[in-house]
């Protein structure tokens, strides 16, 4: 009798039942070599069973390990960007300080070049950003006049000369900004001239731009010779203290003709680092310290900006 193996598939059992049904009823195989024959493509189909379960164990392994990869793969592409970002700043950074290095050397060489100003008393530092020349007011002008006194044109001279004589500085733009105390006007006809302390600063400006522009041949009124496009003129009035205007002291350096060099592109990063000394934290009086007065050149008219 022949013995047939317990196949798992259907199909594989039916196949090997009409195989050995067929082959009894030819007569080409005895019982024994049927049998044989049976119980080997059973032990086939046995390690076919157990090769697909490892298959699919296999692949049930590989899905695990492509989903971790892939997870991974992630990760490390997020870190990338993140490296790639930090990396980016880096160079930023190494940009803005290469970039500041070369701002400090100029502005250094520049206060170099007008050290010999602060041997005639005057103030060089940077506020705001700004590298500024403070002239006292109390030297150039009398008090509530807008003309030079012979002092404040000697000075004014000097520091013409040193910028002309430079082509660094001569060709750097600058703004002439007159200061006032907070005291107001108490002469009638000085307030009937100026109106308050902004017309006041505002002409003392203009008079030492005219002076600084106006040309140094002229005879009977001399100037500095310096480039008129370059120049501007503004005034303040009192807006822009750099000390208390409570005590006399205070008031006096508040009353003052700053020319300050305005920067270029580059230069409008932080420069307060090149400063010799922290900047005054002077109080500021009123809410708008922007209304300013400002006259360009020697042909525009002084108008107050409202």
């Amino acid at each position: 009798m022949i013995k047939v193996q317990n196949f798992t598939r259907p199909t594989t059992r039916a196949l090997f039942i009409s195989l050995a049904l067929s082959a009894a009823a030819c007569g080409g195989y005895s019982e024994e070599e049927m049998q044989a024959q049976l119980d080997k493509y059973a032990a086939l189909n046995n390690e076919h069973e157990k090769t697909k379960a490892e298959l699919d164990e296999v692949k049930a392994h590989v899905g695990k390990l492509e989903a971790e990869l892939e997870e991974m793969g992630f990760k490390l592409h997020a870190e990338g960007m993140e490296k790639g970002k930090l990396l980016d700043a880096l160079a930023e950074y190494k940009q803005r300080a290469a970039a500041l290095e070369r701002i400090k050397a100029r502005f250094e060489s520049l206060r170099k070049k007008l050290e010999e100003l602060t041997k005639l008393g005057l103030k060089i530092d940077i506020r705001k950003n700004r590298m500024v020349i403070s002239l006292p007011g109390d030297v150039l002008f009398a008090s509530g006049k807008d003309t030079l006194e012979a002092n404040g044109l000697d000075i004014l001279g000097k520091v013409a000369k040193v910028i002309r004589e430079d082509n660094d500085l001569a060709k750097r733009t600058y703004q002439v900004a007159g200061h006032t105390d907070n005291e107001p006007i108490a002469s009638i006809a000085t307030k009937k001239q100026f109106k308050d302390n902004w017309g006041l600063s505002l002409m003392r400006a203009r008079e030492v731009l005219m002076f600084l522009v106006g040309d140094p041949n002229d005879e009977k009124k001399p100037g500095g010779g310096l480039l008129v496009s370059n120049w501007a003129a503004s005034g303040y009035g009192d807006t822009d203290p750099v000390a208390e205007n409570d005590t006399p002291e205070g008031r006096e350096k508040n009353r003052r003709v700053e020319l300050i060099m305005m920067p270029n592109v580059e230069e409008m990063l932080d420069l307060k680092s090149l400063a010799a000394e922290p900047e005054a934290d002077a109080p500021k009086k009123g809410a708008d310290t922007n209304k300013q007065k400002e006259v360009k050149g020697e042909k525009t008219p002084a108008e107050e900006k409202k």
